[in-house]
């Protein structure tokens, strides 16, 4: 299966959607119908820039990747059958050695979580009372195994769940002129989403990486990418990135 780079360019409804798999939307206002769209997951042959291209790795920190980290027990599941960690290392040194950009983007917190409320409820409740992600502490460093190289850029300033909310994520993609993003990382139906969301607004052409993502359960992530990447992505895999950027696909 292949996938287009099509940077700027919006592909013709036929080739490049597909309707939802849930009942179609209708209003009635004149008559008229109308569905929302998904992308599909297969899409034609595509020429590509990777130097337009930017590999966003969402929260690779030992509080998710690593044994002992504080939120490693509830992603380690869905990290083991999406086998993302693997995946991802042969993705980013291929992409690297390609031309893409690398860009890391970490979440932290300093101690006391006081960026976030005293009040918090939903996730970020689950942060600040389990002290996760705290600035200078193991659990909030990027794992070794996809520790930034010299080029790579790492954004700082996050603290909140969107890449973009309180970074500058923005301006350091368009100061590398940078067209595609292509979406991994924790957790896949949190802050890979809402920075999915994002970019999408923002104009980038979006790939979100099924096989390289997490979720705090297998369910949590197949649920995503059938229901909610699609209107906002192409979702793809690993292996068809390296296939659209023509770079063999590292020896396993």
């Amino acid at each position: 299966m292949k996938i287009q780079f099509a940077p700027l360019l919006v592909a013709s409804s036929a080739s490049a959607f597909t309707s939802l798999t849930s009942p179609t939307f209708l209003t009635h206002k004149q008559g008229l119908s109308t569905s929302l769209r998904m992308s599909e997951e297969s899409a034609p042959d595509f020429a590509f820039n990777p130097e337009e291209t930017a590999i966003l790795l969402v929260e690779y920190q030992n509080d998710f990747t690593s044994p002992g980290g504080k939120l490693y027990d509830a992603v380690k599941d869905c990290m083991e059958k999406t086998n993302m960690l693997e995946n991802s290392q042969k993705l980013v040194s291929a992409a690297r050695d390609a031309g893409c950009k690398i860009i890391h983007l970490p979440i932290s917190f300093d101690e006391g979580h006081n960026e976030i409320g005293a009040n918090p409820y939903g996730v970020l409740a689950g942060v600040k009372e389990g002290k996760a992600f705290q600035a200078g502490e193991w659990g909030a460093e990027i794992c070794d195994s996809m520790a930034p190289l010299p080029d790579d850029l790492v954004v700082k300033g996050k603290a909140a769940l969107c890449g973009f909310h309180s970074t500058n994520l923005d301006f350091v993609m368009r100061q590398n002129e940078i067209k595609n993003v292509v979406l991994g990382g924790f957790l896949t139906n949190c802050c890979v989403e809402s920075t999915m969301r994002q970019a999408y607004e923002l104009g980038y052409r979006v790939y979100t990486l099924k096989d390289c993502s997490a979720a705090t359960s297998v369910e949590a992530q197949d649920s995503a990418f059938e229901h909610n990447f699609g209107m906002f992505s192409v979702p793809t895999t690993s292996a068809e990135i390296l296939e659209g950027l023509k770079v063999p696909a590292p020896a396993a």
